[in-house]
């Protein structure tokens, strides 16, 4: 496919239907769906949209497991000039309903099982429009005129302040990182793309849309059991495999995985979180045939460096260097560049910054900013993201992860904000005060602990339960530890490392 320089990224679907039509786009549990059929579904779905009264610029929430109708839907809403939000298919109502309500979505496509499972009705203003009942008759898939620079998606992603940010992607940012990201794997249409990981997150969402780029098949497994997942990927023949670090160490535990290789596997990606050097050697021994590209991103650029496979044995601890056509910085407590072996905040600037957070200017302004490096006379990208991440870089240029600024916790290849956890436990009724902590984990990456003061008369047993109400798993503290109070600093807030020292002597009870 050549590359796109039409505005709206919906042109993404047109363009596959046109040229790959009765070539199969989504397999998933055995059925099918062809490019074209892709199509047609997401034209039904426009046809819904617009008597839903959806006009350019309206936000609509996504929240769909069948992943053939969750792609077609999220085109839909671009093809109509809307704003998509893929919603995580884990979250709980009170986490639907706050990215419903935050966004002010205008419409919530979803299916009525997705909804009825919640055992209660959500608190929203948006419609409801239930995509099975959705008419099927053959609609040609038409695209609205948008300009490049216009918003095309928000990302609800945690923030460190507690509640989710949405981080808003123009559909230049979303053109550019399918674009870039295809083309340095070196994907070809004969691939076929294994998609473990959500739509709702932006590694999984990448799958989604390089297959659809390069009109390659994406082949959807969503099992939790690492031995059916490899069982699928010999069946199907998959030669593209993307997966979190905690995903990978699973995967490396089923000795079908550790022991056969993959015949048809040619490449490997890991993004998400940091894989241990051990981890990297075993992978790359067990799977000797495919190439193994270590990654990092975040939501706000989406993808901002790569380790070519050559270098991977030689630097398994590695981050690797900026993607193509972007420049990463790596900027000191005092704003000057780092010098090789300092460690340094993780600056990005390139064609996939977004255009920042969703209904927060002050967020915006201390993250999204304009490029303060160029001097006069130099080319080089216009605004930059400051990322949190602190880093360093080594004598040959390649950058290594040292630790986050913020509090955020990596934990199941997702970034958890300690805060949205605690909101969580103060609402239950159940404690008169309550702090978040984390512990390493060799499977997680990190170990949710959550500190406790109980109310009189609660039990531990039914704050657990209702933790596994409200939150979706990878937000469910792993423990708990019952105190009599949580120790605070001079300032009056909780003292977060007199407390990470004190979790290990407390009695815990396993969730």
């Amino acid at each position: 496919m050549d590359s796109p320089f039409s505005s709206n990224f919906a042109e993404l679907l047109r363009r596959a239907a046109d040229e790959h039509r009765s070539r199969t786009a989504i397999l998933h549990r055995g059925e099918s769906v062809s490019f074209e059929q892709l199509a047609v579904r997401a034209a039904a779905i426009v046809a819904a949209l617009r008597d839903a009264n959806v006009r350019i610029g309206d936000r609509c929430a996504v929240l769909i497991k069948d992943p053939a109708d969750a792609a077609a839907a999220f085109f839909a809403v671009l093809a109509v000039g809307g704003i998509a939000m893929n919603v995580n298919e884990l979250y709980r109502p009170r986490q639907v309903e706050y990215v419903v309500q935050h966004s002010d979505a205008s419409v919530l496509l979803t299916n009525r099982d997705a909804v009825e499972q919640f055992g209660r009705r959500l608190d929203i203003q948006a419609a409801m429009v239930f995509v099975e009942e959705v008419s099927t008759q053959t609609q040609d898939f038409t695209v609205a005129d948008v300009p490049m620079d216009a918003p095309a998606q928000i990302m609800y992603t945690s923030g460190s302040t507690g509640l989710p940010k949405g981080v808003v992607t123009s559909h230049s940012a979303l053109w550019a990182g399918v674009r870039i990201v295809a083309d340095y794997l070196g994907l070809c249409g004969g691939d076929r793309i294994a998609s473990l990981l959500p739509f709702s997150f932006v590694y999984g969402f990448n799958q989604l849309t390089t297959s659809l780029y390069k009109g390659a098949t994406l082949v959807v497994v969503r099992s939790s059991l690492a031995a059916e997942i490899v069982q699928t990927l010999r069946r199907e023949r998959v030669t593209v495999l993307a997966a979190v670090p905690p995903l990978w160490q699973q995967l490396l535990n089923v000795s079908r995985f550790r022991n056969e290789p993959l015949e048809q596997l040619r490449i490997m990606t890991c993004a998400g979180g940091k894989l241990s050097p051990t981890a990297v050697r075993e992978l790359r021994a067990a799977q000797p045939q495919a190439r193994l590209f270590l990654m990092y991103g975040l939501t706000e650029v989406f993808r901002s460096t790569y380790l070519p496979p050559e270098v991977v044995d030689s630097h398994p601890d590695s981050m690797g260097d900026a993607i193509p056509e972007s420049t990463v910085y790596v900027v000191r407590d005092d704003g000057q560049i780092a010098q090789p072996g300092e460690v340094g905040e993780l600056v990005h600037g390139g064609p996939t910054v977004g255009i920042g957070y969703f209904r927060d200017p002050d967020a915006t302004s201390r993250v999204f900013r304009a490029n303060p490096f160029l001097k006069p006379g130099e080319t080089g990208p216009a605004r930059v993201v400051f990322s949190g991440d602190l880093v360093r870089r080594d004598a040959e240029g390649l950058l290594y992860y040292v630790g986050r600024r913020d509090r955020m916790i990596k934990t199941l290849g997702f970034r958890v904000s300690p805060d949205e956890i605690l909101d969580v436990l103060q609402s239950s009724q159940f404690v008169t005060d309550a702090a978040v902590v984390a512990e390493p984990d060799e499977v997680r990456g990190e170990r949710i602990v959550a500190c406790v003061v109980l109310r009189r008369g609660a039990t531990l047993e039914r704050l657990v339960d209702f933790c596994k109400t409200e939150l979706p798993r990878h937000m469910q503290p792993s423990r708990y530890v019952v105190l009599s109070a949580i120790p605070r600093n001079a300032n009056g807030k909780h003292d977060i490392p007199t407390l990470a020292s004190q979790v290990a002597e407390q009695s815990v009870v396993n969730q």
